[in-house]
């Protein structure tokens, strides 16, 4: 999943895009609201999470002038402001929840992972199964047959967006666009790479593979038989 963070407060950012990226999402932080919105109109993301007190743009503006243009991704607002009006007035710009500062990194990502699942239309997805293949959300751990399989965070996200995506054929742009933030160079062959090391860990020991290159197109996860 990819998330844009905008956020002018350096610790509160590290703080929060540390812990999202050991969560497995693909972090994009702009500290102004004009590069924040800047990167919201023309990258595509899965979530936000935008402060309310920020240079150049404010953060409501930045959602107002999100939601103008059709943008409709889950908005989490992040502030200082702690009264009801505040909160009132975020959640009329077009934001999909609102957070007061100081909090707890766990509320954070639950209510993130809370946005992602209503976008979804999914009420309760704790899990992920293909083809005996299981992905606990949650617990963040993955199994095949009742055999653990030990994925590192990048693997992990990977899977997961495949899986999301289970059945439709996903390009090598489709999948950098959700998994890496918009440093990753995309001449280089890393997707290649993790695909084939996810490849080795999920289907190695199992006669029916899950992972197939869609040659000149993509990857597809998909149970044959």
């Amino acid at each position: 999943m990819r998330l844009l963070l905008v956020e002018d407060d350096e610790k509160i950012a590290l703080f929060v895009s540390t812990g999202l990226k050991e969560a497995g999402f693909a972090v994009d932080h702009m500290n102004n609201g004009e590069d924040g919105l800047h990167m919201a109109l023309n990258e595509p993301y899965d979530v936000a999470v935008i402060d309310i007190m920020l240079p150049k743009i404010d953060g409501l503006t930045v959602i107002e002038k999100m939601r103008s243009s059709g943008i409709d991704f889950p908005v989490l607002i992040l502030s200082a402001k702690r009264t009801v009006d505040d909160r009132v007035k975020g959640l009329k710009t077009g934001s999909d929840d609102y957070l007061t500062k100081p909090f707890a990194f766990t509320e954070l990502l639950a209510r993130i992972q809370a946005l992602l699942r209503r976008s979804a239309g999914v009420s309760s997805p704790t899990k992920l199964e293909v083809g005996g293949l299981v992905l606990d959300l949650h617990k963040r751990k993955v199994d095949r047959a009742g055999q653990d399989i030990d994925l590192q965070p990048l693997e992990f996200s990977l899977l997961e967006y495949l899986m999301r995506n289970a059945g439709q054929v996903v390009s090598k742009t489709m999948i950098m666009e959700h998994v890496w933030d918009y440093n990753f160079n995309p001449q280089t062959n890393v997707v290649e790479a993790r695909i084939c090391h996810l490849r080795d860990k999920i289907d190695r020991d199992f006669e029916n593979k899950l992972i197939h290159t869609i040659r000149g197109v993509g990857y597809v996860i998909k149970e044959t038989f």
